[in-house]
């Protein structure tokens, strides 16, 4: 079993974070995923600037930070596989869907299914990784019908 939380850090009300959570048992299926844990925290731009500068060493606010607590070829098992934590700014999910031109919906399904990926070990290092990982989350989006 899956099992995984969403967290609203900030003080804004998003109504659209619901579709998070249609993404992410969308995402869990495509990838087959039979046991898993972990928590997905919507946080502001002053926050996930601390998380990037203290942790990647990059001095600004990005989309969407993800620690991976498989990073290191070790597995935690319990009950359920410990995947780690993602984190999603609310402020640059709202400028990148203004940016884009799509809904916050849309951004928000988008960062959740890329920060799940990067907890499987997905990632977007080479053109050939990025290929990979980015088809899967089009394809996850396409599912559920959240497009451009």
């Amino acid at each position: 079993m899956v099992k995984y939380e969403i967290f609203n850090e900030t003080n804004k009300e998003i109504p659209e974070i619901k579709v998070i959570d249609k993404a992410i048992k969308c995402a869990c299926k495509y990838e087959n995923l039979k046991s898993g844990i972990f928590n997905i925290i919507i946080v502001d731009n002053d926050y996930i600037h601390e998380l990037n500068k203290n942790y990647r060493n990059v001095d600004r606010p990005t989309d969407v930070i993800t620690f991976a607590l498989e990073d290191d070829e070790i597995s935690i098992t319990y009950k359920y596989r410990v995947l780690g934590d993602i984190y999603i700014s609310i402020d640059k999910a709202i400028e990148q869907s203004m940016e884009y031109g799509h809904s916050l919906e849309r951004e928000l399904a988008f960062l959740a299914v890329h920060g799940f990926l990067h907890l499987l070990k997905y990632d977007h290092m080479t053109k050939e990784d990025e290929k990979i990982m980015f088809s899967k989350q089009e394809d996850i989006l396409n599912e559920i019908k959240i497009t451009r």
